[in-house]
């Protein structure tokens, strides 16, 4: 594509400015040093406004950007479910999930899973989640975002992995947590005003500069089939998104899981001061994932009728990035690394909080605060270094890395889902049961996947799901009832919320309604 020296000043003077506020806001005042509660959750002090717009950093990056808006071109608006059914997960979240893991005041994941069945299902997920935040998670976002530096600048594709990988190293390195969500409102801001500004001019050539209403009806008119949120089972695009099951079936189990129980996701809640500020933030997210459409899926249904012949549809984005004149085009490519950058320092963070708290601090009990965010440091170097150097072996070969990542982790979501969710609301749950229905998910979706190809993905993650929970609860029956080891509160627990978390998930609930009544 090219870019210019006007565009190359706008995005150099966002990384100087981004690096240098993410060192400010988490430098060191006085004499105080930092401890492990202040590097891997921010001291326990995160505003409600670093909350939402840190999780949607955290979750948005060149992936969801470029492929999203790729599923766009192909398939139209009803790729957005993913974005809109996460606003509703968001709420659940805030209300059923958060007070349960604030209450206990945890650290981690797989330290939840210690306090609630045994250390053994700790260190197993523990080590599981970290193979797939370096070798699926981190190594995916940087070859994408790579291919999409590449694709937009002309910079060699190794390049861009390298200058990403030490600017995102050195953006969240030092200041842990705080360093990230605290420069992400910053990040979310030029995420979403690069992605308006792409949706508007878009809009507005396509209607011949008469304006971005006339555009959207002209895509109305001439793209009806772009238009449905329920796909009929005569659409070649049934196999992504297989009608009704979407919003009744596998979506909502990948939903609850990520959103719920994901480290790099719940760290921010768990970070805030107190309920009412996570609560805050989970609202605030839900409602920006409910604008997320507009600004990643709008401009690849916008593709449509301005390139209709591009030979890849993740090309769509850069395609429309190509039409932006210098500064503007500055402006917009300084969002995607931004995007970029958000995410992976949101990865790098999980990373080295759940090796030092989960699998270095058990065998090093009497280890200082200070000596963990040593550790946790090197370990975000360590990290990066596989990552960068697993990218092309792992990902260069694959033509959609965004569907392998999708297969991949949808392997382990359902028992992910089932662990947590009998862990938390069915004390009867034991370890063992637990272990299975984690072991069970993956021989069960690989099994499905070897032979039933033709199974839709989503519901294949649904099918596993209801397995694996009976799985799970039939071994617990089986099990005499032992003494319980569970050191975590699951009795009493206030699940209250206030007013305004109350008025804002009715809300998003109506608009949903409107959104999928409109254009069913």
């Amino acid at each position: 594509m090219g870019i210019s020296t006007v565009d190359m000043w706008v995005v150099g003077i966002y990384a100087v400015a981004i690096f240098t506020l993410a060192q400010w806001v988490s430098r060191e005042r006085g004499e105080h040093k930092k401890n492990a509660q202040d590097y891997f959750l921010a001291s326990r002090a995160l505003p409600w406004w670093a909350i939402g717009t840190s999780l949607i950093a955290a979750n948005i990056s060149a992936e969801q950007i470029i492929g999203m808006s790729g599923s766009g071109y192909v398939i139209g608006l009803g790729i957005a479910s993913y974005e809109w059914m996460a606003a509703l997960t968001l709420i659940i979240v805030g209300k059923y999930f958060l007070p349960v893991f604030l209450t206990n005041r945890i650290y981690t994941m797989p330290e939840f899973l210690e306090k609630r069945f045994s250390p053994r299902v700790r260190t197993v997920m523990a080590i599981f989640w970290l193979g797939v935040y370096v070798f699926v998670n981190l190594t995916s976002i940087l070859w994408l975002g790579a291919t999409a530096v590449h694709t937009v600048a002309g910079v060699e594709v190794q390049t861009a992995l390298l200058a990403l990988a030490v600017f995102a190293g050195a953006y969240a390195l030092y200041g842990g947590l705080k360093a990230v969500a605290l420069t992400d409102i910053v990040q979310v801001s030029l995420l979403v005003l690069g992605g308006l500004i792409i949706s508007y001019l878009a809009l507005d050539k396509v209607s011949g500069h008469q304006g971005i209403l006339h555009g959207f009806q002209y895509l109305q008119a001439h793209f009806p089939e772009h238009f449905r949120m329920i796909l009929p089972a005569s659409d070649p695009n049934y196999k992504d998104l297989p009608g009704l099951s979407v919003l009744l079936g596998g979506l909502w189990v990948m939903n609850v899981s990520y959103w719920g129980f994901n480290q790099y996701i719940i760290q921010r809640a768990l970070a805030a001061k107190d309920i009412r500020e996570a609560q805050k933030g989970i609202v605030l997210a839900g409602f920006l994932k409910l604008l997320m459409p507009v600004i990643i899926v709008l401009p690849g249904i916008a593709a449509v009728a301005l390139a209709p012949h591009l030979p890849r549809a993740d090309e769509a984005y850069p395609h429309l990035m190509a039409m932006l004149p210098p500064g503007i085009l500055g402006l917009v490519f300084a969002a995607l690394i931004a995007a970029i950058v958000a995410s992976m320092g949101s990865k790098i963070n999980s990373i080295a909080t759940i090796f030092t708290m989960d699998v270095y601090r058990p065998m090093r009990p009497d280890a200082s605060p200070e000596h963990l965010v040593v550790v946790g440091r090197i370990v975000a170097v360590l990290a990066l270094i596989t990552a960068s150097l697993a990218a092309k072996p792992l990902l260069g070969s694959f033509d959609q890395a965004f569907q392998f990542i999708q297969e991949f982790t949808g392997f382990f979501t359902p028992g992910i889902c089932v662990i947590f969710l009998l862990g938390m609301f069915w004390p009867r749950c034991t370890a063992s049961a637990a272990l299975s229905a984690a072991i069970a998910s993956a021989g069960l979706s690989f099994a499905l996947k070897l032979f039933w190809p033709a199974l839709p993905f989503i519901d294949r993650v649904g099918v596993v799901f209801i397995a694996c929970l009976a799985l799970a609860i039939m071994i617990s029956f089986a099990q005499k009832p032992a003494p319980s080891a569970m050191t975590i509160q699951l009795e009493n627990i206030d699940y209250s919320t206030s007013a305004a978390f109350n008025i804002a998930a009715a809300v998003i609930v109506i608009v949903l309604a409107v959104l999928y009544t409109t254009w069913w």
